[in-house]
């Protein structure tokens, strides 16, 4: 497949449509689910695939630095008018099926093409893995938690699921791996997951800053009945420390210090989890909450992966912004996914939500209602899209309990900040959230600070506003690589004004 125009862009202009935004989009798996699946899918008993069923999984963005690794080819989805599969659900799914304990192999459907998804199945093939594409379908022969490659340098790029959750899934085998990520995932944190690892009895060498990546792990299998990690930071250290528990020799009880983030992507992990045929026990008693992991071992599966909420978010909230319609047809109201959650707040502003059977339509008001404070603790992906939805507003709006996402792929806050600063817009940032106060728009060339949903948050105001340019488009192939594709065939103008030099 050709790589998107928009993508191998410096910079883009959005033209607003003319007439309130209407049509039908088909959303692809989550990137979250993504990589859960597809590390869960290697963790299966050993399976070996037919040499016909392998093909070569292409990356989204070969072309920005920094995103991809230097062989990788491009990929679009299969449907134009679709977004992206949810990539912490595909992450999820891909280890589950590694652990299966059938003879048969994992499948995984719906798969989103994007660049964590990229960086999982490489990092799984540098193990080893035995790995195999068509379109959106990904099948997956297992090796039950016991690497073929016992020895191997892996690159997780940019993707905090691969790089939270891989290092547990290391440590419950055995082996000497090298583990480095981007520049950019190389600043996020995993100080706390490591410091559960060795609590364990992982030996992990930094080689650079201490808390971050890169490193070495000694992998000797999970020693102690008992771990602590914190909930505060990001849900990843307990998905990842879940996915790989049911290896463990003995039970494993994790404990969580202080308030989770995000519990709800704790519960999707649960539910692939169980998906692929292990379940693990809660546990509240008078020392805190956790859970209780027996040994187990996971079943190859077939699995379907259920549409993007986050990125379904965008397109409901053009739908919102420009009095439209827009129908997900692919994405029940009913989801788990936190993300969903959007569609309350859209209601609070106004619009009007049909929720039919597996399709959800958003239809935008005449008016968007501000005026109020909301707490997106549990989906603060969206954060940045209730940001760009405030600026229409009637009234200020205020968002809290986000605090997290300053470690992000950029700190979204101050991000946020500095586009609507540019854009003439009032902001008033708070450690753990921000208010914004409606105001006249001016056009203005915003950054994306390399983060896909500071990209597609500031495409919503350019659906509105004429004049809005948006430098690296191409960050956008990190969960929904033909974005501004998309958001074109439904009427939004999109322009390429600066193109890369040719390489």
């Amino acid at each position: 497949m050709e790589s998107d125009p928009f993508l191998k862009a410096k910079a883009v202009r959005l033209h607003p449509s003319a007439y309130p935004l209407q049509g039908d989009v088909e959303i692809s798996g989550s990137k979250s689910l993504t990589n859960r699946a597809l590390i869960l899918a290697a963790l299966s008993d050993p399976t070996v695939l037919a040499s016909t069923d392998t093909t070569p999984f292409e990356n989204a963005n070969p072309d920005v630095a920094d995103r991809s690794v230097a062989d990788s080819s491009v990929a679009d989805s299969s449907v134009a008018d679709s977004s992206v599969a949810d990539r912490s659900v595909a992450d999820r799914s891909v280890a589950d099926r590694s652990v299966a304990d059938s003879g048969r192999v994992s499948v995984v459907h719906g798969v989103l093409h994007c660049d964590d998804s990229h960086w999982c199945i490489g990092a799984l093939e540098s193990l080893g893995i035995q790995i195999g594409v068509n379109g959106t379908t990904v099948t997956v022969g297992g090796c039950g938690g016991r690497w073929a490659n016992q020895e191997a340098a892996v690159f997780t790029g940019s993707s905090g699921t691969l790089s939270r959750f891989l290092p547990p899934a290391l440590a419950a085998g055995t082996g000497t791996y090298t583990l480095r990520a981007s520049e950019q995932m190389s600043k996020r944190p995993v100080g706390p997951l490591v410091d559960a690892l060795r609590a364990l009895g992982t030996d992990i060498q930094y080689l650079g800053s201490d808390g971050y990546y890169p490193f070495v792990l000694n992998a000797r299998g999970f020693h102690g009945s008992e771990v602590q990690v914190p909930g505060n930071v990001s849900s990843q250290y307990l998905s990842g420390l879940l996915m790989a528990a049911p290896l463990a020799q003995s039970p494993l009880t994790i404990r969580i210090e202080n308030d989770l983030v995000q519990p709800a992507y704790i519960d999707l992990t649960l539910s692939l989890m169980r998906e692929f045929g292990v379940e693990v026990d809660r546990v509240a008693d008078e020392r805190g909450i956790g859970f209780r992991v027996s040994p187990q071992r996971y079943r190859p599966e077939t699995v379907t992966l259920e549409a993007d909420a986050s990125t379904a978010g965008y397109f409901f909230a053009l739908a919102a912004l420009t009095r439209g319609r827009i129908r997900v047809v692919n994405l029940d109201a009913r989801t788990t996914q936190p993300d969903i959650a959007l569609l309350d707040v859209l209601e609070r502003m106004g619009a009007r939500v049909v929720r039919g059977a597996g399709w959800t339509e958003v239809h935008g008001p005449q008016q968007l209602r501000g005026g109020f404070s909301v707490s997106l603790h549990e989906f603060s992906d969206q954060a940045l899209t209730v940001g760009a939805l405030a600026v229409f507003a009637d009234g200020p709006v205020t968002v809290t309990d986000v605090g997290h996402i300053r470690k992000h792929e950029s700190d979204r806050i101050a991000a946020l900040h500095a586009c609507l600063e540019r854009l003439g817009v009032q902001m008033t940032e708070m450690e753990d959230g921000f208010t914004v106060t409606p105001g006249l728009v001016s056009p203005a060339r915003l950054a994306t600070f390399d983060d896909h949903r500071v990209a597609m948050s500031m495409a919503l105001i350019g659906a509105v506003i004429p004049g809005i340019e948006l430098e690296d488009p191409g960050c956008v192939s990190k969960t929904c690589p033909d974005f501004f594709s998309r958001i074109q065939n439904i009427g939004v103008g999109v322009e390429v004004v600066e193109r890369r030099p040719s390489s």
